[in-house]
């Protein structure tokens, strides 16, 4: 009896923030849909993690970037780089990255400091900015994507992915509790949540394990996966912080940890 393919597959490449850890890398997962690769943030140590998933920064589809922070985004830069790698590997088919209003800029600014080293042949990578003031649609060939200002960043946006087959994954990046948040999740299948720190040291333009509980809640997704933490978290019962305002099924990110839907 043949087992049915899953319709969005994630993977948690990166479950940490900007502090140096052994276990947990910065912020990046990966998302495949249908045919595509979808590639959200590029902390440090994003590359090295795609290649424990037999995965290369050839395959990766689509970058998609919640907000500009350096454990974000710092590894645009050695990926770039290393796609010139001047082998028979290198990229044929074009790299398109998402994020909100203001990455053009920002892309801009790192041509000024790297310039050739990081521009690829004309045509291979091309730009997408979603609104970071009001909710935004895009439907591309393999997926629809949806996005919608959160509180973090004057750029930042958090995004809903729906495959063909109705399936929706939502990935908040950084944030502040959300009302946004809330609406772009209703009835996800998966909401993949920032909870940087335990409730007791909650910081503002970040979530805390009740918050995001709170968040997934009201939203009624069906599955809650709380990731980007910091090492107080590793101390602390985020589990049980998080049970005080969610019942639904609950994931703590690891790095490398798959999830089928």
């Amino acid at each position: 009896m043949s087992v049915a393919k899953p319709e969005i597959t994630v993977t948690v490449l990166g479950s940490g923030t900007c502090v140096p850890s052994i276990e947990r890398s910065s912020c990046a997962v990966m998302l495949e849909v249908s045919n595509a690769r979808l590639l959200f943030d590029t902390g440090p140590g994003t590359m090295r993690r795609l290649l424990r998933t037999n995965t290369t920064i050839f395959d990766v589809d689509y970058i998609f970037y919640s907000h500009l922070h350096p454990d974000h985004t710092a590894e645009l830069v050695p990926l770039l780089f290393a796609t010139k790698y001047p082998d028979m590997s290198q990229r044929q088919t074009v790299l398109t990255i998402i994020a909100g209003v203001g990455f053009e800029d920002f892309f801009a600014g790192l041509k000024t400091v790297y310039g050739q080293w990081i521009e690829l042949d004309p045509g291979l990578v091309e730009i997408l900015q979603m609104s970071s003031r009001s909710a935004d649609l895009r439907r591309l060939k393999d997926f629809t994507v949806q996005s919608t200002p959160v509180e973090h960043n004057p750029e930042s946006i958090a995004f809903r992915i729906t495959g063909a087959g109705g399936c929706s994954v939502v990935y908040s990046g950084d944030t502040d509790y959300s009302e946004n948040l809330i609406e772009l999740s209703k009835d996800a299948d998966l909401l993949i949540c920032e909870s940087a720190l335990p409730d007791d040291y909650r910081i503002k333009g970040h979530l805390t394990p009740s918050l995001a509980g709170d968040i997934a809640t009201r939203s009624g997704v069906k599955k809650l996966v709380l990731t980007h933490f910091y090492p107080e978290c590793d101390q602390t019962d985020i589990e049980q912080e998080c049970r005080k305002t969610y019942d639904g099924p609950l994931v703590l990110a690891e790095d490398l940890m798959r999830i089928a839907i």
